[in-house]
C-alpha cells in the first residue's frame, strides 16, 4: 500500500487541480441517492486532509472544493426530488432500495427540518434525505437555510482532522511534514477503518434481513 501512496502523493503535489477536482467528485457523489451509498467520499476527503499540512494542497481550496461539492449534490438531489414529488421515490434506481427509502421518510418525519442538517453526518440517510425533502415539499427557503449550514460544519469536520493528526505526528512524534511516513500512517488508518465499518455494516444489514424473513415466517 505505501508503495501506491508514495506515487499518489508525487502526483498530487505536482497536480494539486486534480486533487482538488477529485474532493468536489468525492463531496458531489456522495450526496447523489443511491450513488452516495457507493462512492467513499468521505473516506477520501479524510485521507486527503494529510496532505495539507505538507503543502501538498491548500487548506482554503480543500474546504472550498468539498463544501461546494456537498452543496450542489445536496441541492441537486433536492431539486430532483422537488420537481418530481413522491413519485421518485418509488421510480428506478430508488426502487431497489425500499427499505432506505422508508428509512430517510422516517427520519425526516421524526426530525422535520432538522434532519436536512442530521443526515448530513448520518451515511447513508445523506445520499436520501435531501431527495426526500424535496420530494415531501419541504420549501426551498427552509432547506437551504439548514443545508448551508450543515455543509459548512461538514466539511471542516471531514477536512481538519487529517490536518491535526499529521501535525500531531510531526510536532509528537518526530515525522516531518516533508516525510510520508505520517500520511501513510494516517491515510492508512482511514482507509482501513472504512474497511472495518463497512464490513460491521454489511454483517448489521445482512443479520437484519435474515432475521426479518424468519420472524414473518413464524408469524
Amino acid at each position: 500500500m505505501t508503495t501506491f501512496l508514495d506515487p499518489l502523493i508525487t502526483f498530487v503535489s505536482a497536480h494539486a487541480w486534480l486533487a482538488y477536482l477529485t474532493l468536489f467528485l468525492a463531496a458531489f457523489l456522495e450526496a447523489v441517492p443511491v450513488g452516495g451509498s457507493l462512492v467513499p467520499g468521505s473516506t477520501i476527503i479524510l485521507a486527503m486532509g494529510a496532505l495539507i499540512p505538507g503543502g501538498e494542497l491548500k487548506l482554503w481550496p480543500v474546504l472550498a472544493a468539498t463544501a461546494a461539492g456537498a452543496l450542489l449534490g445536496d441541492g441537486s438531489a433536492y431539486w430532483i426530488g422537488h420537481r418530481r414529488q413522491r413519485e421518485i421515490l418509488s421510480a428506478w434506481p430508488l426502487s431497489g432500495y425500499p427499505r432506505l427509502i422508508e428509512q430517510s421518510e422516517a427520519f425526516f418525519h421524526r426530525w422535520g427540518t432538522l434532519a436536512v442538517f442530521f443526515a448530513r453526518f448520518v451515511p447513508p440517510f445523506r445520499a436520501f434525505v435531501p431527495l426526500t425533502a424535496g420530494a415531501l415539499d419541504m420549501p426551498p427557503v427552509r432547506f437551504y437555510s439548514v443545508n448551508i449550514p450543515a455543509v459548512l460544519l461538514w466539511a471542516p469536520v471531514h477536512v481538519l482532522p487529517g490536518v491535526l493528526a499529521i501535525s500531531a505526528l510531526h510536532e509528537y512524534g518526530g515525522l516531518p511534514y516533508h516525510h510520508h511516513v505520517g500520511k501513510h500512517i494516517w491515510m492508512l488508518a482511514v482507509i482501513g477503518g472504512a474497511l472495518i465499518l463497512t464490513l460491521v455494516l454489511w454483517i448489521i444489514r445482512r443479520r437484519r434481513g435474515v432475521i426479518e424473513p424468519a420472524a414473518k415466517s413464524g408469524t
